[in-house]
């Protein structure tokens, strides 16, 4: 029968590599997420740029 210290360095590691993998899924949401903000930003100063140029109908 394991000891309760066994079973907590058990629960522990289980812990601890579930952070670590969320870490990692944050760090890829994340660099996604600017990807996609910067795709934005590019077709929000396109739209910008042919209301300034384009004439008004």
């Amino acid at each position: 029968m394991p000891s309760v210290m066994e079973l907590l360095e058990e629960r522990e590691l289980g812990a601890r590599r579930l952070v670590e993998s969320l870490r990692e899924e944050a760090d890829r949401v994340l660099a996604a997420l600017g990807d996609a903000e910067l795709a934005w930003e590019r077709f929000m100063i396109t739209r910008e740029t042919l209301d300034e140029t384009l004439p008004t109908r």
